[in-house]
């Protein structure tokens, strides 16, 4: 009976020290790091820059547009006096007309901007944001990592503390070929 005993304690101390043995590598990554350094977002800022300015441009073309009339209006009803009341007010309401349509049309144009410049902004950042999850995949493989937190995001993914996890953030910079300047250690957060 002690046998048996000694035999399932052995077994399980095997086990166990089998378990202790397999535990998960946890690393760690900036990706705002990573993105500071990329060339690319260098570019894509600068396109959203002069896409934004052209459609700030058309914009301010619709505003001084509507200022002229809206003045060229109000001059000419300083002008309004009991002999041509009738024909003012008619000219009058079709230059209200004519600047609420125009108001709208400042209105739908800064909507479309900011839809056309969001979209230009996924377009453009989508390809690059998955290279570099690409990149820390593989280097989480290369490194047989189990767990990689991003240290950029802590708000979001809930990590509040790290000690000894291993920060592959210059690993994934030099993978994808960007400026590899030091990395912060990974160390206690809160």
């Amino acid at each position: 009976m002690n046998l048996i005993k000694v035999l399932f304690i052995t077994l399980g101390l095997t086990l166990t020290a089998g378990v202790a043995n397999a535990q998960q590598k946890i690393g760690s990554v900036n990706t705002e790091e990573i993105f500071a350094s990329l060339s690319e977002v260098k570019t894509i800022g600068t396109t959203i820059d002069n896409l934004t300015k052209a459609k700030q441009t058309e914009i301010e073309k619709l505003i001084n547009d509507y200022q002229t009339k809206l003045k060229a209006a109000q001059d000419k009803e300083k002008t309004l006096s009991e002999a041509n009341k009738e024909a003012v007010t008619k000219e009058l309401i079709a230059a209200q007309t004519e600047l609420q349509g125009l108001g709208k049309k400042i209105e739908e144009t800064r909507a479309q901007a900011a839809k056309d410049i969001s979209a230009k902004q996924n377009e453009m950042l989508t390809p690059l944001q998955k290279k570099v999850r690409e990149a820390i995949f593989a280097v989480a493989k290369e490194k047989n990592l189990s767990y990689v937190f991003d240290t950029a995001a802590q708000e979001s993914n809930n990590l509040l503390y790290t000690d000894g996890s291993e920060d592959i953030t210059a690993t994934v910079k030099t993978k994808l070929g960007a400026t590899a300047t030091a990395a912060k250690p990974a160390g206690k957060t809160k």
